[in-house]
């Protein structure tokens, strides 16, 4: 009989055993990539296009083109095919970003067939009526003005200029003015310029005649390039910017800067101590900030990876008298990195929880998919996740110390604070 009383034993493994993709070209030149597991009869279509925020010709086209997507075609209203999608168990998503949309299909492997030809319609004969535009219009304004009463919203956005610019679509906020006034033919035109170059994803338990299917009904898709843009961010020096809310009993600090990006030389070493630094409950902003100072419920390290661009930041929540002194010990934590070895004990504990997040992170077809995308859209080596755990599983203190001098000095960085 297993004795509870004991704990199991501790298997160490830096084993990442991503399923391999089978990719297959259709004849209009879309790649499609299957990622065949599981025992469950389901399956996740995912498009994704090249028509994110940074391809807008005006802002919010992106946005508000990829969610009216469903919204009805020249057949089907928004209710018919909710009710569609509802009748055969299946599910749609659109995800709108800065750099694609994804449209995503979830689906019984056995009723794909009635709910396939209901997604191809909504990609190529949207209508994007002008009611269903009015009402989303006054929800995402009515979101927008709660948003702005929120210390974290006005912090995030303030940094994200202060890095990029207003002008920058990874720093770009869309305003109310900007909302009102968009129209319908602006996203008419978007969707029919943008909503052709793409590739897919396919994941779930994969028989033959579910990828014949697939392959033939997406064979028919109309495809076009969609011409890259460029956008310079403005060169800055790091700055302080605090905004006095004087309601606000709290203040949201945000601390940031443009960083390196998946495909550098030191971007493993950089995640890692970004890691130990505030990237998981054990991390020392979580124990001096938190557990030590009681200043905050919480507060986070994150480095945000994007297409054409990547960014740090660091965010807590304190209370208003408190700002200067988190400020204080989030700079010392900072300095800590490069002038201090680190112990051991704690890189190994970071590493595990590093490791361990990532590998239980694809206990799923869809999740290995998710990996498959982040390769293709950043044009990475088919073995990048294997080696970045062996990279990991190699880091020493020595290692962490000069990247810390190089790309986490505490006056390299934004500060901003709203409260």
């Amino acid at each position: 009989m297993l004795n509870r009383t004991i704990a199991p034993p501790f298997n160490r493994t830096t084993r990442f055993d991503l399923i391999t993709p089978e990719t297959v070209t259709l004849g209009n030149g879309v790649p499609v990539h299957f990622i065949s597991g599981g025992n469950q009869n389901v399956l996740k279509i995912e498009l994704v296009f090249k028509a994110g925020r940074w391809f807008e010709p005006q802002w919010g086209a992106a946005y508000f083109a990829s969610n009216l997507l469903t919204k009805g075609t020249r057949d089907k209203s928004s209710f018919s095919i909710a009710q569609t999608f509802d009748r055969y168990g299946a599910h749609v998503e659109v995800a709108p970003g800065l750099d694609v949309v994804s449209v995503s299909l979830y689906s019984l492997t056995g009723k794909l067939q009635p709910v396939l030809p209901v997604l191809v319609e909504l990609l190529q004969h949207s209508v994007f009526p002008e009611k269903e535009l009015e009402q989303m219009k006054s929800i995402y304004l009515q979101n927008l003005k709660v948003n702005q009463e929120k210390t974290s919203f006005q912090a995030s956005k303030l940094l994200r200029k202060s890095l990029f610019g207003e002008n920058h679509p990874y720093g770009k906020e869309l305003e109310a003015a900007e909302i009102t006034a968009l129209q319908r033919d602006v996203l008419v035109d978007y969707y029919e310029h943008h909503f052709g170059d793409l590739f897919i994803l396919v994941s779930g338990k994969l028989e033959a005649d579910i990828r014949t299917l697939i392959t033939d009904t997406f064979a028919a898709l109309n495809v076009a390039p969609v011409a890259g843009k460029t956008f310079a961010p403005p060169v800055s020096i790091p700055s302080r910017q605090v905004v006095d809310k004087a309601d606000s009993v709290q203040s949201s600090l945000r601390i940031g800067k443009r960083f390196i990006g998946r495909t550098h030389p030191d971007y493993v070493d950089t995640l890692f101590l970004n890691h130990l630094l505030g990237g998981y409950f054990g991390s020392r902003l979580m124990k001096n900030i938190r557990e030590e100072k009681g200043l905050t419920y919480g507060i986070y390290s994150s480095i945000h990876t994007l297409k054409n661009d990547n960014y740090m930041v660091i965010g807590a929540d304190v209370n208003k008298e408190n700002m200067e002194l988190a400020f204080d010990e989030i700079r010392k934590e900072l300095i800590r990195l490069r002038v201090e070895p680190i112990d051991a004990e704690e890189i190994e504990t970071a590493r595990n929880h590093f490791i361990g997040s990532l590998q239980s992170e694809i206990v799923t077809p869809f999740a290995h998919a998710d990996k498959v995308k982040n390769i293709l859209l950043f044009n990475l080596p088919a073995d990048y996740y294997p080696k970045l755990i062996q990279r990991l599983d190699a880091l020493r203190s020595d290692d962490l110390v000069r990247v810390a001098e190089t790309y986490f000095t505490e006056d390299s960085f934004f500060e901003t604070a709203v409260g």
